[in-house]
């Protein structure tokens, strides 16, 4: 598939995600209209939110895209990087702090660089779960033990899920590959 036709469909795949979106908060306020005040003043602080963040987000992916060569992330986190390539992208998802959001396109630029699916899935799932401030709060609040059972057991967890993932993706795809030469 040519890449302005893919291009195209995406395009059109978002307008469609955007316009049912749409439809459905439009029926949901049309049913309870007392929420509109809340609905409104929500999605505001949200658009804001997000019009401060993502432009400094993509900024920086830029300069990622032109400065970091592919060659260095396909030997930290590409397919041949093991158990140490999962172990620093849980490390690279670990410190940074803000919202998840922030780190999709992160996650997008690792992938196109050739970072293999289950370090993307660690990263992600790393930033989601374990942020090193929340680990300090953890330990004050629950204790040692509780946050060295919930950090184990969480890296345990995002290890196999990542595995797990690109094994799906990996079948998905070689099966998608079958089914389109026979």
């Amino acid at each position: 598939m040519k890449k302005k036709e893919k291009q195209k469909r995406g395009f059109v795949k978002d307008m469609l995600f955007l316009g049912i979106t749409l439809a459905i908060a439009i029926v949901l306020l049309l049913m309870f209209p007392e929420k509109k005040e809340l609905v409104i003043s929500s999605s505001k602080g949200f658009l804001m939110e997000m019009i401060l963040i993502l432009p400094a987000v993509m900024i920086l992916m830029g300069l990622f895209a032109v400065f970091v060569p592919n060659d260095v992330i396909v030997k930290y986190l590409g397919r041949s990087s093991g158990i140490k390539g999962i172990f620093l992208a849980i490390l690279m998802g670990a410190f940074p702090t803000g919202p998840l959001y922030v780190a999709f396109p992160i996650a997008a630029a690792l992938l196109k660089k050739g970072a293999r699916i289950s370090n993307i899935i660690a990263f992600l799932s790393a930033w989601a779960c374990i942020k090193i401030p929340q680990e300090l709060v953890e330990l004050q609040f629950l204790g040692l033990k509780f946050m060295i059972a919930r950090l184990l057991l969480t890296v345990v967890f995002v290890i196999i899920m990542g595995i797990a993932i690109e094994q799906i993706i990996l079948w998905s795809e070689k099966t998608n590959k079958h089914e389109q030469t026979s």
